[in-house]
């Protein structure tokens, strides 16, 4: 899909299909109101019809429009003018291009960015009209014998009134774009199935990526590489699996030599059935997502990537399967991590955990600034949150803020849950350091405070995405979050 801006008048603009915004109570936006006049007030008069409220994603396809250069118009609902919201906004923009795509249409041009969104400026609309857009466009028929249809539908052109204002949508335009592609690869990558997506096909995705920019140096460790470091409760994992485990870094170097990096560290348990506390059969096919975390520091690595972003970030994705075997980690084993803490496991089916505390003790290599761990790590985040924010936990109140705010701009929102001392006692153990699991009590909680023993020496943030990172049932498919969150605080990071 190709997005650009051009200056034009809406009467005027050749396009197969030109959206414009209407809002309740026959209130016209500024396109609307000109398209309304070269037709003689033909629009006005069919949704005084009644054939269009003006509700939020409302859409009303016109044909051959008096006084209209566009093959088509779609009329599409905002709600009450002066009042949309960034959810309405997003959700008319979703509803424009899922109107167009069945069409026999090849380009359309988008005024929708025009309309007042309650504190969002016009960079901000532009930025999410590409992303929405494209995102309604993704596929997710790449492993069918028989394809969906065709889309013909493949540039999308955003309105401008003059110079100034077509400036600020091609920022948003570029920056809309390559959240898109960071977006859809970490949504194709976890809807892939895990006897094709492994860890040693994350590790080729790395290599590729790495081939395609300059910036972007990747380095696969190996187990014997990771025996070498004493990781020894990432590689107890991997035991139970016949996929060998792999340690994923790529780092990209858009800043000064001297600057300290941002590391991103995904977890990429590529398909967890829970091991030896073997997870119940209805919907384990959903766990192909549990690397959804991995999934994310990929797109958001892509997207900086192709914005050049000027600072240092390492993604680093440890990267296993967790399945039953008689070489498989037991209930009561105790293994050792690489910062040398022994550790219990209680429950097997709490392996996140292990694989990133070894790789959060291998990020300080780097000397980081700031580390970020994304993980489908409990199913508690779930119970707590749902679907509609991920849980965050952070040792640093200013960079929980920065965050929770980078989520509020990009939609992609967190909501910050307690990191306390009161919990600690929930992961003792009375034979090990620390137990893998604190009972059902906060799970989330225990969970994020087991990864805190990791990351005493780091500036560090937990991201639990268990109830974002997918949906299930008819819907069923990834979300591509928290990429959006992500690329929005690397961006505010370099301003």
């Amino acid at each position: 899909m190709k997005f650009s801006s051009k200056i034009t008048s809406p009467e005027a603009v050749k396009t197969a299909c030109i959206i414009a915004p209407i809002f309740e109570s026959n209130a016209l936006s500024s396109t609307a109101s000109q398209l309304n006049n070269a037709s003689e007030k033909y629009i006005i008069n069919i949704i005084k019809k009644g054939d269009i409220e003006g509700k939020v994603g409302q859409t009303l396809l016109l044909h051959k429009v008096p006084g209209i250069k566009a093959d088509r118009v779609l009329l599409v609902g905002c709600g009450k003018s002066g009042a949309t919201s960034d959810k309405q906004y997003r959700k008319a923009c979703a509803s424009a291009v899922n109107a167009i795509k069945s069409l026999n249409a090849d380009n359309a041009a988008s005024a929708l960015h025009e309309i007042d969104v309650e504190k969002k400026d016009l960079r901000w609309k532009a930025i999410q009209s590409v992303q929405i857009m494209a995102s309604a466009l993704d596929r997710r028929d790449m492993l069918k014998s028989e394809k969906d249809d065709p889309i013909k539908l493949n540039q999308i052109t955003l309105t401008a009134i003059d110079k100034d204002e077509s400036k600020v949508i091609k920022e948003g335009i570029n920056i809309g774009d390559a959240l898109a592609q960071g977006v859809s690869l970490a949504k194709e990558l976890s809807d892939l199935p895990g006897n094709i997506c492994t860890p040693s096909y994350l590790a080729e995705q790395a290599k590729t990526l790495g081939s395609a920019n300059s910036n972007l140096k990747v380095t696969i460790l190996d187990e014997k590489k990771m025996e070498s470091l004493k990781m020894g409760a990432l590689l107890s994992v991997s035991k139970g699996s016949r996929q060998p485990a792999k340690l994923i870094v790529m780092e990209y170097h858009g800043g000064k030599a001297n600057k300290k990096p941002i590391v991103l560290v995904g977890k990429g348990l590529t398909f967890d059935a829970g091991g030896i506390s073997l997870k119940p059969s209805a919907a384990m096919d959903e766990m192909k997502y549990d690397m959804c975390g991995a999934a994310s520091v990929f797109g958001t690595i892509k997207a900086i990537s192709e914005l050049n972003l000027p600072l240092n970030v390492v993604g680093i994705v440890p990267s296993s399967e967790n399945l039953p075997d008689g070489a498989a980690n037991k209930p009561g084993d105790i293994v050792t991590s690489m910062a040398g803490l022994t550790i219990e496991i209680l429950n097997t089916d709490a392996e996140g955990r292990l694989i990133l505390c070894d790789a959060l003790t291998y990020s300080e290599r780097f000397k980081p600034d700031t580390v970020i761990d994304i993980a489908t790590l409990t199913g508690a985040c779930v119970i707590a949150l749902g679907q509609h924010a991920s849980g965050l936990f952070s040792n640093q109140d200013e960079l929980a803020k920065d965050i929770l705010a980078a989520g509020e701009e990009s939609g992609d929102r967190c909501w910050q849950m307690p990191l306390w001392d009161d919990y600690n006692e929930q992961i003792k153990s009375n034979f090990a350091d620390l137990a893998n699991v604190g009972g059902r009590e906060a799970g989330s909680i225990t969970a994020a405070c087991f990864l805190s023993k990791f990351t005493k020496n780091l500036n560090w943030a937990h991201v639990d995405i268990a109830g974002s990172a997918w949906q299930g049932g008819g819907d069923k498919g990834a979300t591509g979050r928290p990429v959006q969150m992500l690329v929005q605080y690397l961006i505010n990071r370099c301003q």
